[in-house]
């Protein structure tokens, strides 16, 4: 069993002795590198020893043993026995951390908001968090939550401890959620001065000293997901703060573009998008009125029992239009750029899905549709209307 000294965030450098070699990992006496759990990733980091050096690029617990492995990259691996130093990346896991203590905070603020909101899955292995929460809080309750850990933060009254406490006593604590292991207990808590707990929760992960070191914590999106969970996205710390940035910076470009301050982007946005909601009804409406003209200056001819329209469109935006154009007792064939075609008929005994299947079977594409309105794909738009007349002469009217 390996001793573990990665419960105390600031250990970053540790002396221990190889006592297991396993291929291209190793096992260590004690480490400070904390294995992948609960959610949290593992540290990386280096080994370096008399007369060699090679990267930590990941870390695993045997839950049955006890045992944590370091996996190395490299061909460079510390012989068993071997006396190593060990260094922590300081900046990854600095953001583990910022995470995983977010995280609790962040999940007790939507117990605070209802009860019903608790926890079933979390992931804080990429910069974009995830809690799955039970209870199906809406808009309304994740603003809430979000604006309670705000205000909590900002007063910066929240420090953290870690007790090991033996089972029979978790009683005594106002843990959040009913703790999955059993003997000796390592609490994670949050408290003020005056003793007040914030949150209580059973966990092996790193955690900021302080909680406000954690901020900001920002909500990005929610959403349904299986189960009836609710999904919500948050990141946190330095990653928080970075991405706000990036954001503030993109918003204020947009701004200037739009020549308009930074807090009327988004009504400045929406006006545009109104704006251009109403010229795409002007624009169908246009493509509408030519597609018709199109259709009846296009020569009629007699293709077996059928009076057939055929159409080569220069716009792909006009083909549905001018399929729709069609007159009653006719047929149009319409292609387009990007081998974009299709049929359409009024009034007749015509399946226009099937046609079209069929001609497209015959010269290459995909397409279907209604049997009186049907599009497609043509690999060649020449072969596909040659089919679709030879179908139409065998075809009674």
């Amino acid at each position: 069993m390996t001793r573990a000294l990665y419960h105390q965030s600031q250990q970053l450098y540790f002396q221990s002795q190889v006592v297991a070699v396993q291929g291209a990992e190793v096992a260590l006496a004690a480490t400070a590198f904390y294995p992948a759990s609960g959610g949290q990733s593992s540290d990386e980091g280096r080994l370096t020893w008399d007369g060699g050096q090679v990267s930590v690029m990941g870390v695993r617990k045997d839950k049955a043993t006890g045992t944590v492995w370091h996996r190395l990259a490299g061909e460079s691996i510390p012989q068993l026995g071997a006396q190593v130093s060990g260094e922590i990346d300081p900046d990854k896991r600095w953001r583990h951390t910022q995470r995983h203590s977010a995280e609790h905070l962040l999940a007790q603020a939507f117990a605070r908001i209802s009860p019903a909101f608790q926890v079933a899955a979390v992931s804080m292995t990429a910069p974009e968090c995830h809690l799955d929460l039970l209870g199906q809080p809406a808009e309304t309750h994740i603003r809430a939550a979000e604006n309670l850990l705000r205000r909590t933060l900002g007063r910066d009254e929240l420090t953290l401890e870690t007790p090991i406490v033996p089972e029979d006593q978790l009683g005594h604590y106002p843990l959040r959620r009913e703790a999955k292991v059993s003997g000796e207990v390592r609490l994670v808590m949050y408290r003020d001065a005056l003793g007040e707990y914030f949150d209580v929760s059973a966990c092996g992960g790193t955690h900021v000293p302080r909680a406000a070191m954690c901020a900001p914590v920002v909500v990005l999106r929610h959403e349904r997901i299986k189960q009836g969970l609710t999904r919500v996205t948050f990141m946190a710390g330095e990653e928080a703060s970075e991405y706000l940035g990036q954001v503030y910076q993109e918003t204020r470009a947009l701004s200037q573009q739009l020549s308009v301050p930074v807090g009327s982007v988004g009504v400045r946005v929406e006006a545009l998008l109104a704006e251009r909601e109403q010229q795409n009804v002007q624009l169908a409406a246009l493509h509408g009125q030519l597609a018709r003209q199109l259709v009846a200056a296009a020569p009629a001819e007699e293709v077996g029992a059928f009076r057939v329209r055929a159409l080569r469109l220069e716009d792909v935006a006009l083909l549905l239009p001018a399929l729709q154009a069609v007159a009653p007792g006719e047929v149009v064939i319409g292609t387009a750029p990007e081998g974009r075609c299709g049929l359409s008929q009024n009034g007749l005994t015509l399946d226009a899905g099937r046609l079209l299947r069929s001609a497209l079977a015959l010269s290459g594409g995909k397409g279907g549709g209604r049997t009186d309105l049907a599009q497609g794909t043509a690999s060649d738009p020449e072969k596909f209307v040659e089919a679709l007349r030879a179908e139409l002469r065998v075809v009674q009217g």
